[in-house]
Order: structure tokens, then C-alpha cells, then sequence
């Protein structure tokens, strides 16, 4: 599958890497066409890695994932255009969170809007699906990483476009047992405000290799 990765972090070369391990054929997409760590990935990782900018990586995806930092992924997506993204499962990893004010961060947007439903209005055309922000970047693409059974959650307006997030997901190696649908985009709200206590959770047990298993 050809897929679009938008964002050359630690998060989006991550799973831009394991798309390619996987024999996806990636586009790694950046504000400018000449990004130096954009190019030194797809340097690094073989024959199915490409470089480009947001709109180059959006037009080249069947599958696009939003892996830019949350507080300016409205604009990545302007950039990457509105018709690239049409008719597109778009997967929302992204997490809107401030620092403006030192750590711990706060969250852009929270209670009753989430980055996930603002990327959905901004671009109605597009399927977005909000996924993998629970999880530190290893454990996206590695859940073993996280000892024993431990859960994962989607949300999203669109079945056919939960259902073809969730396949990705299998293929990272998460369980389908283990992957949750908690309904509309609305369910992002929670999700991305999760993101506060993980980071307590990440600084009491020092490690963020570690996740939640829903018990009931």
C-alpha cells in the first residue's frame, strides 16, 4: 500500500519505518521539500522510503497518518491540501498539547473539542480516525514492549475506515482483542485528555513503556 506519513519526529519515523518493514511503499511528508531529517530517513531506509512535503506525502498516500505535533497539525494539514486528503482514511496519532507554560504541558483543546473532531470539520472529505496517541512511539509499533495484555483505542465516524485502521494496527502486532472501538470522533475528547495522566504515569513509574488493560 502506498502511504503517507506526515511528520519526521520521533513519533512519524517510527511508524513511517515499520510501514516500510512491512513492505508498505512510505512518503514521508515536511513543511519543505528539503528536510534534513525527512531525507536522512528515507536515506536509511531502503528502496520503499521516499521524502517530500506534506502535500507530496498526502497525494502519494492511499492511507495518510497525521504524526505532526498537535499544536500546529491544522496548519500541516492546510499544507498538505484539502484534495489530497478527499476520500482518504486519514489516522490521527497526534496529541494537542501546550508547553507554553513549562511542564507539565496543558492541552490545547479539551472537553467539549478534540484535535480529532477539528481535523474532521476542517477536512470533511477526509476519514479520520484517532488512534495511537495512548501509547509511547515504540509501543505503537512494538506493543510487546509493554509486558502481558494491555489495550488499545480508536475512535472515528466511519466504520469502513475504523476497520481498515484497525488491520494497520493487527499488522503492528496488536491483538484484535486488543484493539478498541469507543465509537464516534467524539471519544477523541477522552483519548487525547488521557494524555495528562500518562504523562504522571511516565514520571511515577520512569518509564514510558507501560499502558492501561481495561479490567471488568
Amino acid at each position: 500500500m502506498r502511504i503517507g506519513v506526515l511528520g519526521t519526529g520521533m513519533v512519524g519515523t517510527t511508524i513511517a519505518t515499520k510501514l516500510v518493514e512491512l513492505g508498505h511503499d512510505v512518503l514521508m511528508g515536511s513543511r519543505t521539500a528539503n528536510n534534513e531529517a525527512a531525507a536522512e530517513w528515507a536515506a536509511g531506509a531502503g528502496s520503499q522510503a521516499g521524502q517530500g512535503t506534506f502535500a507530496d506525502a498526502a497525494a502519494h498516500g492511499e492511507l495518510v497518518f497525521n504524526c505532526t505535533a498537535g499544536a500546529g497539525t491544522l496548519e500541516a494539514l492546510g499544507m498538505a491540501g484539502a484534495q489530497n486528503l478527499a476520500d482518504k482514511t486519514v489516522i490521527d496519532v497526534a496529541n494537542s498539547l501546550d508547553f507554553s507554560q513549562g511542564t507539565p504541558p496543558s492541552l490545547v483543546v479539551s472537553n467539549t473539542d478534540s484535535l480529532g473532531e477539528q481535523i474532521q470539520r476542517a477536512f470533511p472529505d477526509a476519514r479520520v480516525v484517532k488512534a495511537l496517541n495512548m501509547v509511547k512511539h515504540e509501543v505503537m509499533v512494538e506493543p510487546s514492549k509493554v509486558p502481558g495484555e494491555h489495550d488499545l483505542f480508536i475512535c472515528g465516524n466511519d466504520d469502513n475506515a475504523k476497520a481498515e485502521v484497525a488491520a494497520v494496527l493487527r499488522s503492528f502486532g496488536w491483538p484484535a482483542a486488543s484493539i478498541h472501538d469507543l465509537g464516534d470522533l467524539s471519544a477523541a475528547r477522552g483519548m487525547e485528555a488521557y494524555l495528562l495522566l500518562w504523562l504522571r504515569f511516565w514520571g511515577a513509574f520512569g518509564t514510558g513503556h507501560l499502558n492501561i488493560r481495561v479490567v471488568r
